[in-house]
């Protein structure tokens, strides 16, 4: 038996503690489009389907596999998608740093200075914030 693709979608973005209008916002699409997939009422176009699912971390096939998704337009998706965000990459560059006890305070305040100037993702902002806090410390405790 197939899923209904807009009951995944609405999973996914449970999943990530997300409102249809933070999805819509990353998306580049309304909420009322957002409410409408996940309710069954429209398939989204290849385009949605491949920014879903570089958002929710997958790739296009993966999200649309098993659903009622139509196989023409299945047959169109990209094969792989961008997952992660600069955040996102950066974050996991400076954790890969602190683990490996490497961590260049100074050159990570100004990498995550210059990620808050360039970030407007209220979420992701809070996470180069937590960061920063974190170099903070780091900084204290190894003094250079």
């Amino acid at each position: 038996m197939t899923e209904n693709l807009g009951r995944r979608i609405a999973d996914h973005r449970a999943k990530l503690g997300w409102t249809q209008q933070e999805l819509a916002d990353r998306l580049g699409i309304s909420r009322v489009a957002v409410s409408h997939l996940e309710a069954g009422m429209s398939d989204p176009g290849e385009r949605t389907v491949a920014l879903l699912a570089g958002v929710f971390k997958l790739e296009p096939h993966e999200l649309v596999a098993g659903t009622s998704y139509p196989p023409a337009k299945a047959e169109r998706l990209p094969v792989v998608v961008a997952r992660y965000t600069e955040v996102e990459l950066q974050l996991a560059l400076l954790e890969r740093d602190v683990e490996a006890g490497a961590v260049d305070v100074a050159a990570w305040s100004a990498r995550l200075g210059a990620l808050l100037d360039t970030t407007h993702d209220l979420r992701e902002r809070a996470m180069v914030e937590e960061a920063r806090a974190r170099l903070t410390v780091l900084g204290r405790k190894n003094p250079a």
